[in-house]
């Protein structure tokens, strides 16, 4: 069962929303996780100038090496669950790439992003991805998982 977190939750949500004004006073840009990390990949990784390269390699680092800090600020594990599933994983996977493709963004994008700034398109997104983020949970939950 999910372990219910307030404090954690809410200083966690802080850091993203800070993060994505730093980006957008710094940057001028939206903090949106699969835009970024597509942006560095080929064909796109070309297009871009050495300072726009190096702001999304230092958010894509940022973001692996996080989950790294936390035990050391801590002192306490980050704990993790994946399905060893691999089929399962992949068909996830490609479903959430499709996802994120599809509806010009991801949750970061839409979310956190697109919600601050009323953006008709994010409001839609971002009900959509809650409203089948929850069906997907009861399903696993109630009759998957039950």
């Amino acid at each position: 069962m999910t372990e219910f977190t307030p404090l954690a939750s809410t200083f966690g949500g802080a850091l993203i929303g800070f993060s994505a004004v730093l980006l957008m006073a710094f940057n001028g840009r939206i903090a949106g996780i699969s835009g970024i990390g597509s942006s560095v990949l080929p064909p796109w990784a070309e297009k871009l100038d050495q300072g726009d390269l190096t702001w999304r390699l230092a958010f894509i680092a940022g973001l692996l090496l996080a989950p790294l800090l936390v035990p050391l600020l801590s002192g306490e594990p980050v704990q993790q669950t994946v399905s060893s599933n691999i089929p399962l994983m992949v068909v996830a996977g490609l479903i959430t790439g499709f996802g994120s493709v599809f509806g010009g963004g991801c949750t970061s994008g839409h979310g956190v992003c697109g919600m601050s700034r009323l953006s008709t398109r994010s409001l839609i997104a971002t009900a959509t991805f809650m409203a089948v983020a929850s069906v997907t949970v009861f399903i696993t939950r109630h009759v998957v998982g039950g």
